[in-house]
């Protein structure tokens, strides 16, 4: 099928689009920045290049300006919130326009929308705490649900900390044990829904294959787990002499408000949805996963101790 794909030169969708040629797909790409067309896959720097005619299959939205890119003031909070908001009222412009609409959207949320729960574990049906991040991402999931007036099939990825090698999360979180010092932030007790970014895109395939499947479905791995617990399971992939965290009052002096949304309370959230209708997780807990990351550089690391 022909897929329209927004936010498809982020961290997800870096690894989405050769998922989604491989699998037979033709991709048009909306990026901001103008990018050479390959085989199978254009990119378009506005929906207006998006023609009446054009018979898409889905649309996948990822669009958003990232959450801890910087500190958040008035301005860069309105960002956030324009960047998603504002792409999915242009997406249901455009499915307006279309002459013939996409079945599926499946766009994307996160596990924000639940708020804070503490050590509640938390499935599609649990009640929401407000915030800041909460409320967005319900604004988020209503906009996009208007696609089902127009008869369209709408899945809701409640996305959890999206993991792999090339960026991404893991990426700052693990830059202290580059240095010796296996860290974590505030208690550590706070709770860390993850995911493996290959485990996000064949999430995303599953559900365009599967039109009885709508609303909303944690794409996070069924095993959680605290800032402590990834510290440990980072340990075996870095030769660390100190364990210590960042302490919360360090933490809302150098980020401010974001340090309470997002780094030191979190959720505890399990994919009840997606394994209710068989999706089985690649890689369902953090050892298998930071092992499938860190494999090359354990190597090279184990050879270059050896030598």
């Amino acid at each position: 099928m022909q897929i329209l794909l927004t936010g498809g030169t982020g961290f997800i969708g870096a690894a989405l689009i050769p998922a989604l040629l491989a699998g037979g797909h033709e991709v048009i790409v909306l990026s901001r920045r103008a990018h050479t067309d390959r085989s199978r896959c254009r990119y378009i720097q506005s929906l207006d290049e998006v023609s009446t005619q054009t018979r898409l299959g889905a649309v996948i939205n990822l669009a958003g300006a990232s959450l801890a890119a910087r500190r958040w003031s008035a301005d860069y909070k309105r960002e956030i919130v324009d960047s998603r908001l504002d792409t999915t009222r242009q997406l249901l412009a455009l499915f307006r326009r279309l002459e013939h609409c996409p079945r599926t959207l499946l766009s994307a949320s996160a596990v924000g929308y639940y708020g804070h729960h503490g050590d509640d574990c938390l499935s599609e049906s649990a009640t929401v705490d407000p915030g800041f991040a909460q409320a967005l991402c319900s604004d988020w999931e209503s906009l996009a649900r208007q696609a089902e007036s127009l008869g369209v099939r709408v899945c809701l990825l409640r996305l959890g900390v999206v993991l792999d090698s090339g960026g991404g999360a893991l990426e700052e979180m693990a830059k202290s044990f580059h240095f010796g010092v296996a860290s974590w932030l505030g208690s550590g007790r706070q709770w860390l829904s993850w995911v493996h970014r290959q485990d996000v895109v064949r999430a995303c395939e599953f559900l365009l294959e599967r039109e009885a499947l709508q609303g909303p479905f944690n794409i996070t791995s069924p095993r959680p787990v605290t800032g402590r617990g990834l510290a440990t399971a980072l340990q075996a992939h870095f030769r660390t002499f100190i364990r210590a965290g960042v302490p919360a009052p360090v933490m809302r002096l150098l980020v401010g408000e974001m340090a309470d949304e997002l780094l030191l309370n979190g959720q505890r959230v399990v994919p009840e949805r997606l394994q209710a209708a068989g999706f089985e997780f690649n890689y369902a807990d953090i050892d298998s996963a930071l092992a499938a990351i860190y494999c090359d550089h354990t190597t090279l690391r184990t050879r270059s101790s050896s030598g």
